[in-house]
């Protein structure tokens, strides 16, 4: 059964301590296409979301701090006056996880609003 966005937003991340191996480039690749705009490079995926001002980014940083709250799963991001660049990777496992992928898609609902 191929997931969807949807069904990747309906999960909750799962507690990564390592131990686990990181997707393979093949699910990688799988997870990827169902995210709109995010790429994967240099062992990470990443979007960079743009706004018309500082308090609209502003806003999208503290929601994206919530979800990341909720999901104990934080990415790296990069603030900008009208711009975030959110960047997500396991640091535990050194790889990306399936958890990345649900954040991913949880942000764009996010954004979508």
């Amino acid at each position: 059964m191929t997931q969807t966005v949807c069904d990747l937003t309906s999960r909750k991340c799962k507690p990564c301590e390592g131990g686990v191996a990181p997707l393979t480039r093949g699910e990688i690749d799988n997870l990827l296409s169902q995210l709109a705009g995010w790429a994967y490079a240099n062992g990470v995926i990443a979007k960079t979301f743009a706004f018309k001002d500082y308090y609209q980014t502003t806003a999208f940083v503290n929601a994206v701090a919530w979800i990341s709250h909720r999901e104990d799963h934080h990415p790296d991001l990069s603030v900008g006056y009208n711009q975030c660049r959110v960047e997500y990777k396991t640091h535990a496992i050194d790889g990306l996880s399936e958890n990345d992928f649900i954040c991913a898609a949880k942000v764009d609902a996010l954004f979508s609003l």
